[in-house]
């Protein structure tokens, strides 16, 4: 496999908040889009290991939607999500609480389609997107 990839974001919020803003689908329909002209109508996620996740993306004007999905690895409750893919390249999301704010590290398997670069560049996105939600939700 290629080397993984890393976003992270540093979220002024209580890491309690951070991890139900990430885990619970009605926030993730809010925040879970890489550009404003897509959108997140779907979300299921059963958070425990074994469970299984499901987030529909979607193109805003209709032309196009997949299905982001995986099966939970390991959970550690305000600590860490760790995940496979449907294609099978794993995922890791750490909480590390960092006084007031909480830092939250994403590395991942990249695919082949697409260019390093841009797969580190749409997953920041979501990211920095997740942290204005939590930020405009305290």
């Amino acid at each position: 496999m290629s080397n993984q990839i890393t976003v992270t974001a540093n979220i002024s919020a209580p890491v309690e908040k951070v991890w139900k803003d990430y885990t619970t689908p009605e926030s993730v329909q809010q925040w879970n889009n890489a550009s404003p002209d897509w959108h997140t109508p779907k979300a299921s996620n059963d958070l425990r290991v074994g469970g299984e996740f499901c987030y529909t993306m979607a193109a805003k004007d209709g032309s196009f939607s997949f299905d982001f999905s995986g099966i939970y690895d390991n959970v550690v409750e305000n600590q860490l999500i760790a995940y496979t893919m449907g294609d099978g390249r794993k995922v890791s999301v750490t909480f590390t609480e960092n006084g007031d704010s909480t830092d939250v590290e994403t590395v991942f398997d990249p695919e082949n389609q697409n260019p390093a670069e841009m797969q580190q560049q749409g997953w920041q996105a979501i990211l920095n997107n997740f942290k204005a939600y939590v930020e405009t939700t305290l």
